[in-house]
């Protein structure tokens, strides 16, 4: 999708939700805040249900946008909710979800962790031996047993990830030559064991890479399953799938990385695992782009020749953005006057924030209509990896406001 006219506008504003943006404000009270737009969140999974085979669950990671609307509506159009925390885990149950929907990933589990997961019912995937045995004592203290699937840490990398989270040593899952050793330790203790998890990179735009992780990945799940103690009911084959931030990026091609996930599904999963679940695990994917981050002009000034729009938001609320948040090479992320969208560019400006740091930097030298002070400027791609992925506290400004669309 183009990221305006993705919105849409209003004569010549943006509009998110069909609103336009300065009524939006008005209607938020203040700025600087975040806004979603639930129409793109459900044609996103509308798309991928028409693309995706009927065996392959989908999966939202709440990490990606934990904000509580966001996960009621996606816990209504999905098939499952990947969380991280015990936190996340009560928003994912709020939502009313079966806990057999829900599955608790991530490295360092607490022990009060594992017995909140245990007491639930949700999926814990392990990602060590020895959270594994604070699994099985949390089940003894509790006096339920617990629903165990093994994240596997693959001997292979994913080239073309953003982040790469799997192959090499890694704090993330089990070692594939671990793991059945694992699988009868755990069994042994009398947990319900049911299946995999294999999540190998993120943000990765390639449809190619791709299809080549997800082949390696099932190979991997088909040979671990023959060691199998229990009946293997459920298989994550993780994400990974990218969105393009930058104008040099190329939109990933899902209906490629669809047409291999069918093929694997059908022509070699379900005849191998014909007891198993699948699901594909995604969390940008579905909310990055249905974002925006909205912030107001509080001063215009110039330096040396050199413009400067200076806004009452910053990295403090979109990090990512700043590129202080894994980005090797500092870019811009797609930024406009949300209230002249339709206006050709006038001038060359730096969009910085509101803190006391060279580093508060929202938009290099872009091209944008002029902006005066009041006026409203937009950051785009904003949904995912936004409020809850920056540091807030930074400098005691406060935090800003979420709406959904």
């Amino acid at each position: 999708m183009t990221t305006i006219s993705a919105f849409g506008d209003a004569d010549g504003a943006l509009t998110v939700g069909g609103v336009p943006i300065d009524r939006l404000a008005h209607r938020v009270g203040s700025t600087p805040f975040f806004a979603y737009d639930r129409r793109l969140i459900l044609e996103r999974v509308a798309l991928l249900r028409g693309l995706l085979p009927d065996r392959l669950s989908i999966g939202y990671a709440i990490k990606a946008n934990p904000m509580p609307a966001v996960v009621h509506l996606l816990a209504s159009s999905v098939d499952a909710l990947d969380v991280a925390s015990a936190h996340e885990m009560r928003v994912a149950l709020d939502t009313g979800a079966e806990p057999a929907r829900v599955s608790f990933a991530g490295p360092g589990k607490t022990d009060s962790e594992l017995e909140q997961a245990v007491a639930a019912g949700v999926t814990i995937e392990v990602e060590s031996f020895g959270e594994t045995r604070r699994t099985v004592r949390a089940g003894e203290v509790v006096g339920v047993r617990p629903r165990v699937a093994i994240r596997v840490n693959p001997d292979f990398a994913v080239r073309g990830s953003g982040m790469r989270m799997g192959g090499g040593p890694q704090q993330f899952g089990v070692d594939a030559e671990q793991v059945p050793d694992l699988m009868r330790e755990a069994d042994a203790a009398g947990v319900e064991l049911l299946g995999f998890h294999v999540f190998a990179g993120s943000q990765n735009l390639s449809a190619d890479l791709l299809a080549q992780a997800q082949a390696r990945t099932v190979d991997l799940v088909l040979a671990l399953s023959v060691d199998a103690p229990q009946p293997v009911r459920y298989v994550n084959l993780g994400g990974g799938f990218g969105v393009p931030y930058f104008p040099q990026d190329k939109a990933l091609d899902i209906e490629a990385v669809a047409a291999n996930l069918t093929d694997l599904v059908e022509g070699r999963l379900t005849p191998a695992l014909p007891e198993s679940s699948f699901v594909v695990e995604l969390g940008r994917y579905l909310v990055a782009e249905a974002g925006v981050y909205v912030t107001r002009v509080v001063d215009r000034k110039v330096s040396r020749g050199s413009v400067y729009l200076v806004v009452d938001g910053g990295m403090h609320h979109q990090l990512a953005a700043s590129g202080n948040l894994g980005q090797v090479i500092r870019r811009n992320y797609p930024v406009a006057v949300a209230t002249a969208v339709s206006a050709e560019p006038e001038e060359t400006v730096t969009v910085v924030g509101c803190l006391c740091t060279p580093l508060d930097l929202l938009g290099d030298r872009v091209e944008l209509p002029r902006a005066d002070v009041g006026d409203l400027v937009a950051i785009f791609h904003a949904g995912a990896y936004g409020l809850t992925a920056s540091p807030t506290a930074f400098l005691g400004h406060p935090a800003p406001i979420e709406v959904l669309v």
